[in-house]
C-alpha cells in the first residue's frame, strides 16, 4: 500500500481527508453489519421461543394420553406401611396385617485358624442349587476371597475371635445371604458338590461353635384377618409389588391390628396438569409481549426516540402466539374450557382457576379429564407444527434469517476488499498530488533563481 505524505507541500490533511471520503464511501457496508446484527438479534429471540414452544409440545403430547389423566394415590393408615404407585393403579381399598419381616439369613463358623479341608474346597447351596468353590489354599482370606467372587448367592467376612491353645490366632467366618427372604436361605459344606451329594461333607454351620445367627424368613401379610376370606401372602422382601393393580407396599414393623390401604383419583396430580400446561403457554405469551414492546426514551440531545421489540412487526411470531391461544381455547364438544377452569384474559393470555377446576373435577371427572386431553391434544399439534426441528414455521424462519445473515456476511466481506482498494487509490492519488507539487515548487524555485540572475542594463545619456 501506498503511504500518504501528509501535506508536506500542500498543507492538506491527507489523512483526515481519506478517513472522511471513506466514511462516505463504506457507508453501505456499515448499513449491512447493522443489518446483520439486528437479524442476528432475532435468530437469538426466535431460537428461544421456539425452544418453549418446543418443551410446551413436548409437555402437551405427554399431557395428551389417556393414562396422563389416569392418576391416582394411595395412602396408608400405618405409618410402618408405605405404598407406592404406578402405572395401572385404581380406586380401592384393602386391609392388611403385617405378620412377619423379611430377613436376610447370616451364619458364623466356630473358630479357625485354617479352612479344615484339604485341599480347600467348599460347596455353597442355595435354594437348592449347589456352587462349588476351590480356594487357592487353606488360608481363611484366600477362603473369602473365593466365596465372594464365586458370586454364588453368598459373601464371606473373617472376624476375629482370640486365639487358641497354642496361641495361634483365630478367627470365625460369616457368611450372608446376599438375597433376603427364604429364597437366599444357604448352606455352608466342607467338601466337594460331589460329596455334599453323597452326604459326606461336613455343614459348616451346624458344627460345634457354629450357628446361624439370624434364621431367612420371608416378610408375610395376613388380608382379610378374621373372616372366612382370610389369606396369608408372603414376599422374599419387605416390598408387596402390586398387591393392588398399580400398588406396591412396604411393610416395616410387625403388627398385630389392621393398616387399611386406599387408592383414589389424585385431583390434585391432575389439577396440576392443567396447571402446568397453562403456565406453559403463558411463559410463551410473556415471551412473545416482552420482546414485542416499544420503549420510548431520548437522545443525547433531548429527542424522543422510539425503539421497536425484537418480534414487533413479525408476523410468524403473532402468527404462533395466535394459534396457541386458540388450540387452548376453542370449544370442546359444544362447552368453553371456562366451564372447567381454564379460561383466555383481557390481555390474551391463559388463566387456571384451581377452585373452578377442582369443583368441575368432582362434578364430573370423566368429562373433565377428557377436556384437558383434548386441549393437550390440540396445544401438542399447534407446538408442533411451529416448533418442528425440519418443518415447524419458527424453524423456518430462523433458517431464512441465518441464511439472510450469511448472504450479507459475504457482501461485508466483498466491501472489506473493495475499501481496501479504494483507500489504496485515494493515498496514491494524495500522494502523486503531494510529489507534482514539490515538483512544481522546484521548478518555481528555479525559474526565479534564473531571472534573479539575469544582468540588470544601465543606459546613460550624452551630454
Amino acid at each position: 500500500m501506498t503511504n500518504a505524505i501528509d501535506g508536506l507541500i500542500s498543507g492538506l490533511d491527507t489523512t483526515t481527508l481519506i478517513n472522511s471520503l471513506m466514511t462516505v464511501e463504506a457507508r453501505p457496508q456499515t448499513l449491512l453489519k447493522a443489518s446483520v446484527a439486528t437479524s442476528q438479534k432475532l435468530i437469538t429471540a426466535l431460537q428461544g421461543l421456539n425452544g418453549q414452544v418446543a418443551a410446551l409440545a413436548t409437555l402437551a403430547t405427554t399431557a395428551s394420553k389417556p393414562a396422563a389423566t389416569d392418576l391416582y394415590a394411595a395412602t396408608s393408615s400405618s405409618t410402618s406401611v408405605t405404598t407406592a404407585i404406578s402405572t395401572g393403579a385404581s380406586a380401592g381399598q384393602i386391609d392388611v396385617v403385617v405378620g412377619a419381616l423379611a430377613k436376610t439369613q447370616v451364619g458364623v463358623s466356630a473358630a479357625l485358624t485354617v479352612w479344615p479341608a484339604s485341599p480347600a474346597a467348599l460347596t455353597v447351596v442355595v435354594n437348592g442349587v449347589s456352587t462349588e468353590i476351590t480356594p487357592a489354599s487353606t488360608s481363611l482370606d484366600d477362603v473369602v476371597t473365593a466365596v465372594n467372587a464365586a458370586g454364588a448367592g453368598v459373601t464371606a467376612t473373617k472376624v476375629a475371635s482370640g486365639v487358641d491353645a497354642s496361641g495361634a490366632a483365630q478367627y470365625r467366618l460369616q457368611f450372608t445371604a446376599s438375597g433376603s427372604g427364604l429364597a437366599g436361605a444357604f448352606s455352608i459344606y466342607q467338601g466337594t458338590k460331589a460329596e455334599v451329594t453323597a452326604n459326606t461333607a461336613t455343614n459348616v454351620l451346624t458344627q460345634t461353635g457354629a450357628a446361624i445367627t439370624t434364621a431367612a424368613q420371608d416378610a408375610s401379610l395376613t388380608l382379610w384377618a378374621g373372616t372366612t376370606a382370610e389369606q396369608k401372602i408372603t414376599s422374599s422382601t419387605n416390598t408387596f409389588a402390586d398387591l393392588l393393580p398399580g400398588v406396591a407396599i412396604t411393610v416395616s414393623a410387625v403388627s398385630t391390628s389392621a393398616a387399611t390401604i386406599k387408592v383414589a383419583r389424585d385431583d390434585a396430580a391432575i389439577s396440576s396438569l392443567a396447571s402446568g400446561l397453562v403456565s406453559s403457554l403463558n411463559g410463551i405469551f410473556a415471551l412473545i409481549s416482552t420482546q414485542t414492546v416499544v420503549t420510548n426514551s431520548t437522545n443525547a440531545s433531548g429527542a424522543a426516540v422510539m425503539s421497536p421489540g425484537v418480534f414487533t412487526g413479525d408476523s410468524g411470531v403473532r402468527d404462533v402466539s395466535q394459534k396457541l391461544l386458540t388450540a387452548a381455547s376453542a370449544p370442546i364438544n359444544g362447552h368453553s374450557p371456562s366451564e372447567y377452569g381454564i379460561s383466555i384474559t383481557k390481555t390474551g393470555t391463559m388463566e387456571f382457576d384451581a377452585a373452578k377446576f377442582a369443583t368441575a373435577l368432582a362434578a364430573d371427572p370423566t368429562t373433565v379429564k377428557a377436556a384437558v386431553q383434548e386441549i393437550a391434544t390440540r396445544v401438542a399439534a399447534a407446538a408442533t407444527a411451529v416448533s418442528d426441528k425440519y418443518t415447524g414455521a419458527l424453524t423456518s424462519e430462523i433458517t431464512g434469517q441465518q441464511s439472510s445473515v450469511k448472504n450479507m456476511s459475504t457482501r461485508i466481506d466483498a466491501w472489506d476488499v473493495s475499501l481496501a482498494t479504494r483507500r489504496s487509490t485515494l493515498q496514491a492519488t494524495y500522494t502523486a498530488l503531494e510529489v507534482s507539487l514539490a515538483a512544481l515548487k522546484a521548478q518555481s524555485s528555479w525559474l526565479t533563481a534564473q531571472v534573479a540572475a539575469i544582468p540588470t542594463t544601465t543606459t546613460t545619456s550624452a551630454g
